[in-house]
């Protein structure tokens, strides 16, 4: 079974960074990809960021571009989201994701992804 292990939300100030980890175990074999989705109160679940794990391809949210940066470390089945310039609207719970199969087309769905960790609060102050 795998399980994900999401660290480092917390509480920044506008325009500060943060910088997320989401740690996988249990792995029988390699990811598709992994996510960052996020989610505030009373609105949908939506995609952040995504990393295919074999070449390393990212892909961001129109959201997020230019601010946030998506990295992997192989060794330690682990997945980075750092978050710069960040924002009062950037705050919600953000959700690691993991995908045992996938396609390109279906990378900013949350349903693709098979497995998720239990989030992790990130909340940005004015």
């Amino acid at each position: 079974q795998v399980q994900l292990v999401e660290s480092g939300g917390g509480l920044v100030q506008d325009g500060g960074s943060l910088t997320l980890s989401c740690a996988a175990s249990g792995r029988t074999f390699s990811s598709y990809a992994m996510g960052w989705f996020r989610q505030a109160p009373g609105k949908e679940r939506e995609f952040v960021a995504a990393i295919r794990w074999s070449g390393g391809n990212t892909y961001y949210a129109d959201s997020v571009k230019g601010r946030f940066t998506i990295s992997r470390d192989i060794a330690k089945n682990t997945n980075y989201l750092q978050m710069n310039s960040l924002k009062p609207e950037d705050t919600a719970v953000y959700y690691c994701g993991d995908a045992y199969r996938g396609s390109i087309g279906s990378l900013y769905l949350a349903t693709m992804y098979d497995y998720w960790g239990q989030g992790t609060q990130v909340t940005v102050s004015s």
